[in-house]
């Protein structure tokens, strides 16, 4: 993190509150790329779509973990796609071509790479439509109102092949009394 604060939500996740309502974000883990005085870009890891990734980037479907299929990164540019990678730990050291950092591991894949210059090095890779975004001190004030967890990501998170129960496993293994947020009833007021 920097003296300024920012960065310091960058590789970790966001998982949604259960006050969080937003039929964007409602239930949603959230995996963050970047963030910064600007603003901080995400995606969300929890939700797959029906849309198979060799009907939209057919050089990259037998590379993507399963299921392969596109996940719904967020509402933001839906038509484009982002890619997160993961590599062997050793490997990753020595970046693979169009390979960016995000956390020991994992990290961002450009999808314009030649899929044959990463098919060696890739341990698992998942990729999203769109993405999350939040403008300069956006995301500060949503933590702050109690719209977000700030959690530490995992590895395995992003690459799960049960995605849809994800929110649950990630607060689950959260320390205290954060684990307990897993039991909330989809409705809040049930509880």
């Amino acid at each position: 993190m920097s003296e300024d604060g920012t960065g310091q939500f960058a590789g970790q996740l966001l998982v949604a509150t259960p006050a969080l309502v937003d039929p964007n974000f409602a239930r949603a883990v959230v995996l963050m790329l970047e963030h910064d005085h600007d603003g901080a870009l995400g995606v969300v890891i929890s939700r797959p779509t029906d849309v198979a990734v060799g009907e939209v980037l057919p050089s990259w479907a037998d590379l993507v973990s399963g299921p392969s299929v596109l996940f719904a990164g967020g509402p933001v540019q839906t038509d484009a796609a982002l890619a997160v990678a993961v590599v062997d730990k050793a490997i990753s050291d020595a970046a693979p071509v169009g390979w960016t950092p995000l956390y020991p591991g994992a990290g961002l894949l450009d999808l314009d790479a030649p899929p044959e210059l990463v098919r060696d090095v890739l341990s698992g890779l998942r990729i999203f439509a769109g993405y999350a975004g939040w403008g300069a001190g956006q995301l500060e004030a949503e933590i702050a109102e109690g719209s977000w967890y700030v959690v530490p990501a995992e590895t395995t998170d992003v690459l799960t092949g049960d995605a849809e129960t994800l929110w649950r496993r990630v607060l689950r293994r959260q320390p205290g009394e954060l684990a307990f947020v897993a039991n909330c009833p989809e409705d809040p007021t049930q509880n």
